[in-house]
């Protein structure tokens, strides 16, 4: 299949991806390290689990609401300028607290903020592109955000690893690159917002707040009776579960581990540049090979990535192999596992099927930190808490392969 010239549009919905990842990279490498040094008990892993737990269960209540309200005429573009306006505030304000629980509440909201934007940045997909080019530009995203957000995040690295050649605290350090973070995001919004215009909508109506809550079990009824989506939302809930745990508890795992900081960060960098071209790889595979098939290649990848690290994990050059792992499948999961989805769903209802579609994402990952959290605080062993995330993905496969063929790409 031919590759056509992407229009300004798909162009302008990519570098959002590029925008917000910053602060996902952070969030999953820099911050838990900081945290730690705030946290005078050492239960960081718990501790970290917890307040992904809180954040998470906050989306997840939000977003079919707030969906079935954005779908609404003209909303789209204007709940992502108030999510990403809250989440610069609160991302800079990060590098302004010094106790471990002030951090963590300002650190919920600005994860909810940055996860809430997504999904109504994720429900502008069906604006911004066709059926059949979802894949490719989903893919793009993702692996332009990889790509893209290493830029301010080698910068804030090299302020934080040497803030002592440049004369300042740490402190000042970290709060030098909270305001890189929150910078770049709010500028790679700019295009979005300007050239991607909301296509697909509801007509306005009164009382919306109240027809929302009441039609979300409607909107359920509707999930359920779809064949294709139910399956494919559970399957999704199972193996997404797998994917947030591992990406977000992975930096706090190898620290309880005696990793160095450094390596661990270092090594996460590689699952950027590794992210990038695997991510366009797997968009255009999918065209040739179907999305469903794709799918559950990334799930066993998955499944063998969870048994390394459970059992093999131990020192920082097994810590890189398992980045190069991740970064070969974690762009191609996330970016088909969206497209799939947008091609399934009601265009002019994409918000609020992104809403159930997030929840079903968020719920997963209060379930996965959960677990982890959970086992390794009854155990002392935090290797028998990743093994528990083993099995979601075994579910994830079974109930994808229930998934009708007809949902191929």
């Amino acid at each position: 299949m031919a590759h056509q010239k992407m229009t300004k549009a798909e162009k302008s919905w990519i570098v959002y991806d590029v925008g917000n990842s910053a602060l996902v990279l952070l969030a999953t490498s820099v911050i838990p390290i900081y945290f730690s040094s705030l946290s005078p008990d050492g239960e960081v892993v718990v501790a970290w689990s917890y307040a992904e737990t809180v954040a998470s269960l906050i989306i997840a209540l939000l977003m079919p609401v707030l969906g079935s309200i954005a779908d609404m005429q003209g909303m789209k573009k204007k709940f992502i300028v108030g999510c990403v306006g809250t989440g610069v505030v609160a991302t800079v304000a990060l590098g302004f607290v010094t106790t471990a629980l002030a951090f963590l509440v300002i650190y919920v909201i600005s994860s909810v903020a940055l996860n809430s934007s997504m999904v109504f940045y994720d429900a502008l997909l069906v604006d911004t592109t066709t059926d059949e080019r979802m894949d490719e530009i989903s893919s793009q995203g993702y692996a332009w955000g990889y790509i893209g957000s290493c830029v301010p995040f080698i910068a804030c690295l090299g302020v934080v690893l040497g803030y002592e050649a440049l004369g300042i605290t740490m402190q000042t350090a970290m709060q030098i690159a909270f305001i890189i973070t929150g910078v770049w995001w709010a500028a790679f919004t700019v295009p979005l917002l300007k050239n991607v215009q909301q296509l697909h909508f509801k007509p306005r109506a009164p009382h919306a707040v109240a027809n929302a809550v009441r039609g979300l079990a409607v909107t359920l009824r509707e999930i359920w009776a779809n064949q294709a989506i139910r399956y494919y939302m559970i399957a999704y809930f199972f193996y997404i579960d797998g994917v947030h745990t591992i990406i977000k508890l992975s930096t706090s795992y190898g620290t309880e581990l005696g990793i160095d900081s450094t390596q661990l960060v270092l090594a996460l960098l590689v699952t950027q540049f590794v992210a990038f071209p695997s991510a366009i790889i797997y968009g255009r595979l999918s065209s040739k090979y179907g999305t469903r098939r794709m799918l559950l290649i990334a799930i066993a990848a998955y499944f063998g990535i969870t048994l390394f690290a459970a059992f093999f994990l131990r020192s920082a050059a097994e810590f890189w192999f398992l980045a190069i792992l991740v970064g070969m499948f974690q762009g191609g999961i996330q970016a088909l596992s969206r497209s799939e989805f947008g091609k399934l769903c009601p265009k002019e209802r994409a918000n609020e099927y992104f809403g159930f579609f997030d929840i079903f994402g968020k719920y997963a990952a209060i379930l996965g930190t959960f677990l982890v959290g959970t086992f390794t605080a009854l155990t002392g062993n935090s290797s028998l808490g990743v093994l528990s995330i083993a099995v979601l993905f075994v579910v994830g496969f079974v109930t994808m392969l229930r998934v009708p063929e007809s949902t191929e790409a």
